[in-house]
């Protein structure tokens, strides 16, 4: 994940014109983490029931609450949903756990292997060097890569479903996410947030001990971020923002998802419950300027998701695998990276803050 200035040279002006002239048109600011709006095309859920887990727990409710500031270490237990996907002992993606027995990721990080005893899930992880007391290994049943990936268009359906040996016993440090269903809705003004362990700039590693990192990140509309992918050449670009993924971003201090947050969770705050909203999938380069990340929509594979979990029963706990000795995890970032586009056209945000100070300063002239 990385964490920069939004400076650097880049894109001509008249991609930066035309966004600029969108942004003046928005109800409310792109720039700001507080940016809310939605590509979802359903009616809004005015509030959404919160359903116990199959052992007592409430999804989607850490055990410290409170605002937390972006770009930074990851406070301990804010976010106990947060899993490391390890491919044979070593982490390419993150994870997110949304039951006792179910664990969901991003499509692209299986592209190495279908076979489940090359994977393991770590849950209770804070730091991916120092394992602790509350920290678990749990070994994989089955995976249910949507059969869609990729085919229709860039990164589409890039979503699996891992069932565990299980169960798994939440704790303070180990609690699901809670799933939104088809029709969610983000209310305005809902604070959004990414996590992961991925690397902080296209060259450089997350450091030792491997903290969990965390940023605050703005919903942006569909239509506004197809313009950062946009090649020099009107509709020449083949990277766009379907139905089945949203964009989010800060575009003031440049916060992006970088290789080895594949699959982590981008969850937002609905009605004081994180819900599940996307999956880390695919970004500019994260390096600057930096533009867009983009996610895998998780309400619009709610259906696909009930109907995996209903048609696979939960397994015989006592056939699981024995596990080891918890592992303090090496990072390895040439698998499950986020995936860049090959040519890009990302729009200079320095540029577009100038033509946006002008044209207010002519509109109030």
């Amino acid at each position: 994940m990385e964490i920069a200035g939004a400076g650097g040279s880049g894109a001509g002006w008249r991609g930066a014109c035309t966004l600029a002239v969108v942004l003046l048109c928005l109800p409310s600011p792109l720039l700001g983490t507080e940016v809310a709006g939605t590509t979802t095309q359903t009616s809004t859920e005015p509030s959404v029931e919160i359903q116990p887990s199959t052992n007592g727990e409430v999804c989607g409710r850490p055990a410290i609450t409170g605002r937390i500031f972006g770009g930074r270490d990851a406070p301990e237990k804010r976010w106990p949903w947060q899993a490391s996907l390890l491919y044979r002992g070593m982490h390419i993606c993150g994870a997110t756990i949304i039951s006792a027995y179910w664990v969901i990721s991003a499509a692209h990080c299986f592209q190495k292997s279908h076979h489940p005893n090359d994977y393991q899930i770590l849950l209770g992880y804070y730091r991916l060097k120092s394992p602790t007391a509350h920290s678990l290994q749990m070994s994989v049943y089955r995976l249910f890569v949507h059969s869609d990936f990729n085919k229709r268009y860039f990164m589409g359906s890039d979503i699996t479903l891992l069932q565990l040996y299980g169960p798994v016993n939440f704790t303070e440090y180990i609690r699901p996410a809670c799933l939104p269903g088809p029709n969610t809705r983000l209310s305005p003004r809902a604070s959004c947030w990414v996590t992961g362990w991925g690397m902080v700039t296209e060259t450089r590693l997350l450091g030792e001990p491997f903290t969990l990192q965390e940023a605050e990140l703005g919903i942006i509309e569909s239509q506004i971020c197809t313009m950062f992918f946009q090649g020099p050449q009107p509709g020449s670009s083949t990277y766009s923002v379907h139905e089945d993924m949203l964009c989010a971003g800060e575009l003031l201090t440049g916060k992006s998802i970088c290789r080895g947050d594949s699959g982590g969770p981008f969850v937002c705050n609905l009605n004081n419950t994180w819900y599940l909203i996307g999956l880390s999938s695919w970004s500019p380069p994260c390096q600057n300027p930096v533009g867009p990340s983009v996610f895998t929509k998780v309400s619009y594979f709610s259906r696909w998701i009930t109907e995996k979990q209903n048609g696979s029963p939960n397994p015989d706990p006592s056939l699981a695998p024995p596990q080891g000795v918890l592992p303090n995890v090496p990072i390895f970032p040439s698998l499950g990276n986020v995936h860049k586009p090959g040519s890009v056209l990302t729009l200079v945000i320095s540029q577009v803050l100038v033509l946006l100070l002008i044209s207010l300063w002519v509109l109030w002239l």
